[in-house]
């Protein structure tokens, strides 16, 4: 758990490969950590997740939506959103959004987090 501008964000290391991981995810750490933000490294979510069209992207990040929970992306994936006009688009979207946040390191997101204050 770290405090980045004033919001408690879970740093985990828990593979996300579907719903169900999500669910489990947020409730430990709503329940166990008092978190606002999970952040999760790129690898935790696997190559399909960044292959928009297979759906497991808006799976997952839709049930941090429905339980309010945000969800950080932590992590370089430049090369992957430089292959790929929908997940570049999707990013920039997302950033400017409420749930979801994409950044390269943990100083990134505290701003990021900051902006929104």
């Amino acid at each position: 758990m770290v405090l980045l501008a004033g919001v408690q964000v879970h740093v985990s290391d828990t593979a996300l490969t579907d719903e169900s991981d999500a669910v489990q995810l947020i409730v430990d750490a709503h329940y166990a950590h008092q978190a606002e933000w999970i952040a999760v490294a790129p690898e935790q979510l696997g190559d399909e997740f960044f292959e928009l069209s297979s759906g497991r992207a808006g799976a997952i990040t839709q049930k941090f939506v429905t339980y309010q929970m945000g969800l950080a992306v932590v992590g370089d994936i430049s090369e992957r959103v430089a292959a790929s006009k929908p997940l570049a688009d999707w990013v920039r979207e997302s950033n400017r959004g409420r749930n979801l946040l994409f950044a390269a390191d943990l100083g990134e997101l505290k701003d990021q987090l900051q902006d929104r204050q």
